[in-house]
């Protein structure tokens, strides 16, 4: 199944240029030059993707608003083709996910696309609902009875006896024909059909309930889809809760991810969100630290990259887009965010020019070496 990219552009060498490398990634690209043409497109059709030239910020920002609106492609890829003017900041605040500088050169836009191909299979792959219909226990201030609809990576859809329950999160415990236990997790709704119906989006999934889901999908979609290799990035900066990693394929900003590093026959893998992309050079990636299982994590991460020393290189897979609105809650708590100084420094200039952010980590670096 090809991955779809809307491209819409009324620069020819702009579009000659992502025709080439797109084909190069097998992306399919669909081109419009004209906005008002691109938007009656986007909504009606699904894109993992949509590509916007900023030549005009307002028509761009009409746009992105229509992306976000548009059901089909809610969850699409928005990333913004920007010229100094508009720069990295003014991209992200019109709502783009990635920030992209004009002109672009082949070689340069190939590398930060490989990092959104991998993204948008994941994206795909996370969206991919197996229609079953099992039933469902779930607890919150009282019990309530469903049956599942369909389920995917995600989350599932919901049809409840009586009216759907009214609270933000519940657990639900379910058995998936052919699976060795059942499934008991935590989600909050996402949204609310006609009568009885409802959608699930699961949140705070352990490791071994996400392979176990995983596993259980594969099985039963046909010809599963594989994974882009991991992009492999240099560790520059890392405190507690976050670290810096210098790529030529960064991830886009509230991009999932999970770090892993080697050390002899041992793989260690953690998790955490993006905050901060810079184009072709790197990311600072704040670490998901909400429950016990995953503190666990990144404090093995944190001891073996020490004892490593050195740059050492640790290996990024995306795992899907964060969702708006609920990233702060998976991270560390706000004390620990605000004690953190790189956290802070992701924070406060997640859109600084990368030439002024690398300064002031460097300068962050030097005062706590020299304490």
């Amino acid at each position: 199944m090809n991955l779809k990219t809307l491209l819409l552009s009324s620069d020819e060498k702009t579009v000659r240029i992502l025709r080439r490398v797109l084909s190069d990634l097998e992306i399919t690209v669909e081109h419009c030059a004209s906005m008002d043409d691109g938007i009656r497109r986007l909504t009606r059709h699904r894109f993992e993707a949509i590509i916007v030239d900023c030549n005009s910020s307002e028509e761009a920002g009409n746009v992105m608003r229509a992306v976000k609106a548009a059901p089909v492609n809610k969850r699409a890829l928005l990333i913004a083709l920007v010229e100094a003017p508009v720069g990295l900041k003014g991209g992200f605040d019109l709502g783009a996910h990635f920030v992209l500088h004009k002109p672009l050169a082949v070689e340069r836009a190939k590398g930060s696309f490989r990092a959104v191909r991998a993204l948008m299979k994941r994206e795909r792959r996370l969206q991919l609902r197996v229609p079953v219909q099992v039933p469902v226990e779930c607890m919150g201030s009282r019990p309530f009875h469903a049956k599942t609809l369909d389920i995917c990576e995600g989350g599932m859809a919901l049809q409840f006896t009586g009216r759907p329950a009214r609270e933000s999160s519940l657990r639900f415990t379910l058995e998936l024909p052919g699976m060795s236990s059942k499934l008991e997790v935590w989600g909050e709704m996402a949204w609310e059909g006609g009568g009885d119906q409802a959608g699930v989006r699961f949140k705070n999934v352990t490791e071994e309930q996400r392979k176990a889901l995983r596993g259980w999908l594969g099985n039963q979609l046909p010809e599963p889809e594989p994974d882009d290799p991991p992009v492999v990035c240099k560790l520059t900066d890392m405190s507690l809760g976050a670290c810096y990693l210098t790529t030529t394929s960064p991830f886009p900003k509230t991009t999932r991810v999970n770090l892993s590093v080697r050390n002899g026959d041992v793989e260690l893998r953690a998790a955490g969100v993006v905050r901060v992309s810079h184009p072709e050079c790197g990311m600072g990636i704040e670490f998901l630290r909400a429950t016990a299982e995953q503190q666990g994590h990144v404090h093995r991460m944190i001891e073996t990259l020490r004892s490593l020393g050195g740059s050492p290189e640790i290996m990024v897979e995306p795992d899907g887009l964060e969702v708006s609105g609920s990233d702060d809650s998976l991270a560390g708590s706000p004390s620990d965010s605000t004690e953190d100084a790189l956290i802070s420094l992701f924070r406060q200039e997640p859109h600084s020019p990368v030439e002024t952010f690398r300064e002031q980590m460097l300068q962050q670096r030097q005062m706590l070496q020299s304490r």
